[in-house]
């Protein structure tokens, strides 16, 4: 990033391809529209190139680009809850059917077990980091997908460290407390 901030457009790139699908994550998970996260990353990129000229290496760059894609998250989520959309889904719209079906038909109904039960735990794990308020979401997301440590997402989100353990034990707590009843059956 100092580098940028001297003007150097190959690291601006370097930075980009390096970042780019982490946020990406991030953003989608917290979002929960991956077109308006890939948005969102955009933009992130937008304000972190317009900053160049102010950066200043207090902490890691990844702890300043979480905070500027967590207020970005933020943003777009206050906008969208001031401006209420509904999405018709493919069955609702009476257009198709759903994507978990069109795949076992695409797979002549032979979809194998596994594969389904796996497709089945990975939704019903995004359900339950959906289910999390925004704050635990993204610290979930930035402890566990980012490995990021407390004292960085505690940065990166504006809060102390303690807040940041809390927010992480309540969230373990909800999560288990969605998950639980799925995976005992």
């Amino acid at each position: 990033m100092l580098e940028v901030r001297d003007g150097s457009a190959a690291a601006f790139e370097q930075l980009v391809e390096r970042f780019q699908g982490r946020l990406l994550r991030i953003l989608t998970h917290l979002v929960g529209d991956r077109d308006q996260a890939e948005d969102l990353v955009q933009e992130v990129f937008l304000r972190v190139y317009k900053a160049r000229d102010s950066y200043s290496p207090r902490a890691k760059f990844s702890t300043w680009l979480f905070t500027i894609a967590n207020n970005a998250a933020n943003s777009a989520l206050s906008k969208r809850s001031r401006r209420r959309e509904t999405n018709l889904h493919a069955s609702e719209s009476g257009t198709g059917s759903r994507p978990l079906e069109r795949m076992v038909q695409a797979s002549s109904g032979q979809m194998p077990a596994r594969q389904l039960a796996r497709a089945e735990a990975r939704t019903m794990v995004r359900m339950a980091l959906g289910s999390l308020g925004e704050r635990q979401r993204m610290a979930v997301l930035l402890c566990k997908f980012e490995s990021m440590r407390y004292a960085d997402i505690a940065e990166s989100m504006g809060l102390s460290e303690q807040a940041v353990k809390s927010l992480l034990f309540r969230a373990r707590v909800n999560l288990r407390e969605v998950l639980e009843p799925y995976f005992e059956a």
